[in-house]
């Protein structure tokens, strides 16, 4: 369970990046010691930074160029790409079309899902069939996000290698019919300035929720702090933007796989800055047909008290999909 953290820890997944091919990465006192930090982390702020991770700073940098110039373009052309549920609820939506609990959030983006082919996971996942929307400019702009995507789903499945040995399992344990061909979301998101500088309900870029999945990259630009991580004692931690790192945080499924050891933790947006800003998330779930209940191991470890919550993954995606955007 979250504490009453007063800041968001920093962690080196250099070992992990190094070993996370390796089944027996777990024996290198290296990767032991991040392991050991990822369990902290998880169990006591559901937030962390991870620098170490491989992902050039270049790249980083570039789908966060990429994506500013984008929303700089007329409404017109971002339109061409516009999100509808006969995209398969990819593309472009405009600012307040994204929905937080019933509330219009204060931002403007553009979503991508993993191909999902037709008949692919039967009527499951027949709203998210189709295939990507990608602008014509900025002229880089679909080299960039596929190749960040790439580095980030490897990223992503081994830090989940290390989390899967914090829980006790196997390096491997949240993997085959469980993760072993992982779904991903990528959500390009941009918060307009706030003239006066003032929160007010209405200047909610995003509001209060957690992540569906298992596990979230943020790159967030640089220079504003917008993000904000609430504390068991209900303060909002800023979760303020060190270059170079992903802010990282963890999903619904790993709060059920986990038998609610690690929780998935509130978090909400809210850009007082005058500048405008995007982020570029990338979200790591499991196998879209998989179902998510706790892990056995994880139940022992709790003297045999089991969280009440299951879900097949893309039933809780599909659920959030058809009610988080204006129709």
């Amino acid at each position: 369970m979250t504490t009453d953290f007063k800041s968001i820890p920093i962690i080196d997944v250099g070992p992990i990046v190094a070993k996370g091919d390796d089944l027996k990465m777990g024996q290198d006192p290296s990767v032991r010691e991040v392991i050991k930090q990822l369990d902290q982390a998880c169990r006591e702020t559901g937030f962390f930074y991870v620098k170490g991770h491989g992902v050039p700073q270049s790249l980083m940098n570039e789908v966060k160029d990429v994506t500013h110039k984008f929303f700089h373009l007329p409404l017109s052309e971002k339109l061409k790409i516009k999100m509808t549920p006969n995209t398969g609820y990819r593309g472009y939506q405009k600012i307040k079309e994204n929905i937080t609990k019933g509330v219009p959030d204060l931002q403007e983006a553009i979503d991508y899902y993993r191909e999902v082919k037709r008949g692919m996971y039967g009527s499951l996942g027949e709203i998210l069939e189709g295939c990507n929307q990608w602008p014509n400019e900025p002229a880089n702009f679909k080299a960039s996000m596929e190749e960040y995507i790439r580095l980030c789903t490897d990223l992503s499945r081994k830090i989940m290698r290390g989390i899967a040995l914090a829980l006790g399992g196997s390096a491997d344990e949240l993997e085959g019919e469980k993760g072993g061909d992982p779904f991903w979301v990528v959500r390009l998101i941009g918060y307009p300035g706030n003239p006066a500088a003032i929160p007010q309900n209405n200047d909610i870029g995003c509001g209060i929720h957690t992540d569906y999945g298992l596990l979230t990259l943020i790159n967030q630009d640089d220079r504003i702090t917008a993000l904000e991580v609430k504390n068991l004692s209900g303060e909002w931690v800023p979760a303020t933007p060190i270059p170079g790192t992903f802010v990282c945080n963890i999903g619904d499924m790993l709060k059920i796989w986990s038998n609610g050891t690690y929780e998935a933790t509130l978090h909400r947006v809210i850009n007082n800055s005058l500048k405008y800003r995007v982020c570029v998330a990338y979200f790591y779930e499991p196998n879209f047909d998989t179902l998510v209940e706790p892990l056995e191991m994880c139940v022992e470890k709790s003297g045999g008290a089991r969280l009440n919550q299951k879900a097949v993954y893309g039933e809780h995606l599909v659920n959030k999909v058809k009610n988080n955007f204006v129709p």
